[in-house]
């Protein structure tokens, strides 16, 4: 009995997923557990394994696809069984691309025949390679796609370049050129789309103001070089970074002020009674903010933990998507000190009320006391705040409150 392979749903706000891979074709026989496509969303990637044992007997949507969630991706069965009950209704009932026919006469064994439409020499070379989704946006729209260059693999037109396309008009002729000599255009990729809606969302939707301050770092680095011997005594320790130490620092100073412990809901702001911490990852996929839930109850060893895990999943693509909604983090710590940033003003997540970059640490001048003056490390922190929801005093105390934190650490 046929069954459909479907596309899964990962996580609540994914509504589509992009096929970059097929490990198998048409024909194929496969196994329980055997690896049949590879897909990835806006934030991760995935492989998906075959349901059941049986034939691959027909494949709907090719590599490069944009296909929606829970839609059917292809048909497995027996030898000879129909797939048109599982062909998705946006390919409009017509047979898949690369579909073969045969018709049986008894005795004689049936040979394949390919459909009787004629095909130039040069197929290859003259034919416009489009998803289903972007042909269906194409044609709504009116728009002439032939000749037009896709950025999905082998060229192949994604409903993202359809999307592009149709913004970059009004031109004459639907058809993409060659750029001029001096530059080239890159279409926007899933995550980055996603990554200027919600810069721009947070920045038009609240308002914005950072302040900036300095730490006295001496605690801090004497810690970390104390854990850094230990390790190279015993490797086995548990490495400890300076982030680590700030974001537990951050979190001890939001058990004191829940106001910026928050999310700003329009009509009220919602406290939270316990920490669940975002932290930005810069991943090569782009920038992702997973949550490190419950980060008050932890210890420096499991936060730190669990800071490094979710950083590997979100670098390896594996991250729960659930994880990177920013309803699902109370405050968000964003850190550009390794890149020796001095100060920047960091973009809130929204509907978080409050968000804090860490910055590199400088050595300034200080008076050391009995009229003795050095210089002394300072780690600069900039915490960006909705005005809407805390006043900025309270901000004030809130960052003044951080610095005691770092500053008296392990004191």
């Amino acid at each position: 009995m046929a069954i459909p392979v479907i596309m899964p749903k990962q996580g609540q706000s994914v509504e589509s997923c992009i096929i970059t891979k097929w490990y198998k074709k048409s024909g194929d026989s496969v196994r329980t557990g055997d690896i049949l496509y590879s897909y990835e969303t806006d934030k991760a990637a995935f492989d998906f394994e075959s349901p059941a044992d049986g034939t691959i007997l027909e494949i709907f949507y090719g590599e490069g696809d944009e296909v929606p969630v829970l839609d059917n991706v292809a048909a497995l069965g027996s030898p000879g069984e129909s797939a048109d009950l599982f062909r998705p209704s946006i390919l409009g009932g017509a047979p898949a691309k690369e579909a073969v026919t045969s018709t049986p006469v008894p005795g004689v064994q049936p040979e394949p025949v390919v459909s009787n439409a004629p095909v130039p020499a040069n197929e290859s070379d003259t034919r416009t390679r489009i998803s289903p989704r972007a042909k269906r946006l194409a044609t709504e729209k009116g728009f002439d796609y032939k000749g037009m260059e896709g950025s999905g693999p082998g060229g192949r037109i994604i409903i993202r370049d359809i999307e592009n396309a149709l913004t970059a008009r009004p031109l004459r002729s639907a058809v993409i050129h060659e750029p001029a000599a001096g530059f080239s255009d890159k279409p926007l990729s899933n995550v980055r789309k996603l990554i200027a809606k919600a810069m721009h969302s947070s920045l038009q939707n609240s308002a914005q103001l950072t302040h900036h301050m300095g730490a006295d770092a001496r605690y801090l680095l004497e810690a970390r070089r104390k854990i850094r011997e230990n390790m190279l005594q015993n490797p086995e320790n548990q490495d400890i970074t300076l982030n680590d130490m700030t974001c537990w620092c951050v979190v001890r100073a939001l058990q004191k002020f829940p106001d910026a412990n928050s999310h700003f809901l329009d009509d009220r702001i919602r406290n939270f009674h316990d920490v669940h911490l975002g932290i930005a990852v810069d991943t090569p996929r782009g920038l992702m903010v997973p949550a490190v839930k419950n980060a008050g109850t932890m210890s420096l060893n499991e936060l730190s933990a669990e800071l490094r895990s979710v950083a590997e999943a979100c670098r390896k693509g594996n991250i729960d998507p659930e994880l990177l909604q920013s309803n699902n983090a109370t405050f968000t710590v964003t850190n550009l000190g390794s890149y020796g940033v001095e100060m920047f003003t960091p973009v809130l997540n929204l509907p978080q009320v409050a968000i804090l970059g860490v910055c590199t640490i400088t050595y300034r001048p200080a008076d050391l006391g009995n009229n003795v003056f050095g210089f002394v490390p300072y780690i600069g922190l900039s915490l960006t705040y909705d005005h809407r929801a805390i006043d900025g005093g309270p901000a004030t105390l809130f960052l003044k409150e951080i610095r005691k934190e770092i500053e008296g650490f392990g004191a």
